[in-house]
């Protein structure tokens, strides 16, 4: 005797509504039954006939790749090496146009770090070298020593595409909304020529290493701009004006107030008071929303790291000195422009205060530009806004830089398959990148593109044995071999415990000077807070 089947189903639609590994087949319900695979692979590897064909719709179809800074690029060496088809789309006028803006700061690595391994593979048949990979290449030399060689290398030269920015991605066909068929259709992204003409390009997968820079946090408090802060825009810079070069008329002999407790705003402080050496009138203010600059400071004589505690002590000294007036706990609530400078209000504990200053340095940090993804599907951490499975890795209140681990495609996917989130952006708002994490996940997320399931799978990362992110805020007499042995003595890390560490740093100037730890002890849950910094 045959089984009673519910009202309405047939033996036949039971069996198609979890068919080739696949639950909810043919219906908006449709999800892979592994959640290690999509729907598509699933139904292949199953070799479900409703299927056949379905690979037609992206074949030939490039990979896209939004971004020509170092991790854009290094995408495109390894696509080149893997044969995939591609085509990179860059805002700026050329390739490393973000890092260029600050062309003046050295890097947080030496050159053995900032080279992607598919890149430099790519660069040697043309002579180029690698510089001293224990030099600390400047923005403007990683440019120019670089990423410019290497977008001329026959394998990516007439892929790049520069003054192309993207405004939107999405699924070719449909919005956001719709499931049937989704993953079978191509991507499609839309961007807008140096003439201003908009191109929609279809693509096979898209991965996004646009970075985040040019989308500052605002100076507001709780997230949001302040009242004014958008008016107030002329009298703004970013994290990162060359004050002692390129910038220096806008800052010499006029007011300027540095508004962060990173060390953008430390790398701002330090060299606005060495021009207030050289340029009388200069005024320096600087402003933070906690009640201590503890974290910044460092440990002075008690730091772990000689040279990190003396580079603190030497940003303490400035204050203590009264080259830079800090005011603590300090929060912006308005902006008012007028007379060619701009007041700004905030609240503190002994009531309100205004600030008069001619510029405002916004060293508030950064976050990812997202409206243009507005109509993928996106799997994104609510803290972070990084990708879901990577944010705990990388979350800031628990990790510095050092402590980030290894992670590939698996753990940067989106329930819209084919696209990726790499380098910068990747990480959301949370600031612990390093290049080399970014070089590894893009290897691997092409790897995956390419079939390469165990080359994907396979992730290492080649970083600094300290654990230590470091930094020079403004060139000083020492050598970085001298800060280099001071650091040896001191042992520890800002990531806890370990060997004796070797600080990596960034400067604003050659030569590099001291270093301090970019991290805390387990990240912002390791801070202290003191009343007497």
């Amino acid at each position: 005797m045959s089984e009673a089947k519910p009202s309405g189903e047939t033996t036949e639609t039971a069996v198609e509504s979890a068919c080739c590994g696949v639950g909810g087949c043919c219906t908006d319900a449709e999800q892979s039954l592994d959640p290690a695979v999509t729907v598509t692979e699933a139904k292949t590897n199953a070799g479900c006939g409703c299927v056949n064909g379905a690979e037609d719709a992206t074949t030939g179809l490039p990979v896209v790749v939004i971004g020509a800074g170092p991790v854009g690029l290094a995408t495109a060496a390894h696509l080149a090496e893997r044969g995939l088809d591609f085509v990179v789309l860059e805002a700026g006028p050329r390739v490393g146009a973000a890092i260029s803006e600050w062309g003046h700061v050295r890097l947080f690595s030496p050159w053995r770090y900032d080279t992607d391994a598919a890149a430099r593979r790519l660069l040697e048949p043309t002579g180029w070298r690698l510089p001293d990979p224990d030099t600390l290449p400047t923005g403007a030399e990683l440019v120019r020593d670089y990423l410019a060689p290497l977008a001329e290398v026959p394998a990516l030269a007439g892929r790049i595409r520069t003054g192309t920015r993207v405004v939107a991605v999405t699924r070719q066909g449909m919005d956001v909304t719709r499931t049937i068929g989704r993953d079978e259709q191509p991507l499609l992204v839309r961007a807008a020529g140096p003439d201003g003409t908009v191109t929609d390009l279809a693509a096979r997968a898209v991965i996004d290493a646009s970075g985040t820079w040019g989308h500052a946090n605002p100076l507001g408090h709780s997230g949001l701009p302040a009242p004014g802060e958008d008016e107030a825009a002329a009298h703004l810079t970013g994290p990162l004006p060359d004050v002692l070069g390129r910038d220096r008329d806008r800052f010499a002999g006029r007011r300027t107030l540095v508004v962060g407790m990173g060390h953008s705003a430390a790398n701002t402080l330090l060299a606005l008071a060495e021009l207030a050496k050289a340029a009388p009138g200069t005024r320096i203010t600087w402003a933070v929303r906690g009640a201590s600059v503890a974290r910044l400071y460092g440990g002075g004589d008690a730091d772990g790291l000689p040279a990190r505690g003396a580079l603190g002590t030497r940003l303490k000294k400035a204050v203590t000195d009264g080259e830079i007036e800090l005011i603590r706990a300090f929060t912006i609530t308005q902006f008012t422009t007028g007379d060619g400078a701009v007041q700004v209000t905030g609240t503190t504990p002994d009531g309100q205060h205004v600030i008069a200053a001619d510029t405002v340095v916004a060293a508030t940090g950064f976050r990812p530009d997202l409206d243009m993804l507005r109509e993928i599907r996106l799997d994104l951490d609510p803290g972070t806004q990084a990708p879901a499975k990577l944010a705990p890795l990388i979350d800031p209140n628990f990790h510095s830089c050092g402590t980030v681990p290894p992670h590939g495609e698996r753990d940067l996917a989106h329930p819209e398959a084919g696209f990726y989130l790499a380098g910068m952006k990747s990480y959301g708002r949370a600031p612990t990148f390093l290049m080399a994490t970014g070089y590894e996940q893009v290897r691997s997320i092409v790897a995956a593109l390419a079939g390469d399931r165990e080359a994907a799978d396979t992730v290492q990362l080649d970083l600094p044995a300290t654990g230590v992110c470091s930094t020079s805020l403004a060139p000083e007499p020492a050598t970085q071999a001298e800060s280099t042995a001071e650091s040896a003595a001191g042992g520890g890390s800002c990531c806890g415990g370990g060997p004796a560490p070797e600080p990596i740093s960034i400067g604003i100037g050659a030569p590099a000077g001291l270093g301090f730890t970019t991290g805390t002890e387990h990240g912002y849950s390791g801070e202290a807070e003191r009343p007497d910094a």
